[in-house]
């Protein structure tokens, strides 16, 4: 009894960091290419939403020139 629950245990552990049960992209390859493209440019869309909620692409108000503020 110990040995199958030691080997469910073992098989549930490995067929969980094997991977997804489900494939995630199709099997045909032109489709699969079609969900590729859809999903990397959703990534770089996060991308620019995330410059844009943290105002990054707002122009830049220092100096151009790094200036020295201690005493020298």
């Amino acid at each position: 009894m110990r040995r199958l629950i030691l080997a469910a245990t073992l098989s549930l552990a490995l067929y969980s960091s094997v991977g997804c049960a489900l494939p995630i992209y199709s099997g045909d390859p032109a489709v699969r290419t079609q969900e590729l493209i859809h999903t990397s440019e959703d990534f770089r869309n996060i991308l620019e939403e995330w410059r844009r909620i943290w105002f990054l692409d707002q122009p830049s108000h220092l100096a151009p020139l790094r200036v020295h503020g201690g005493v020298v």
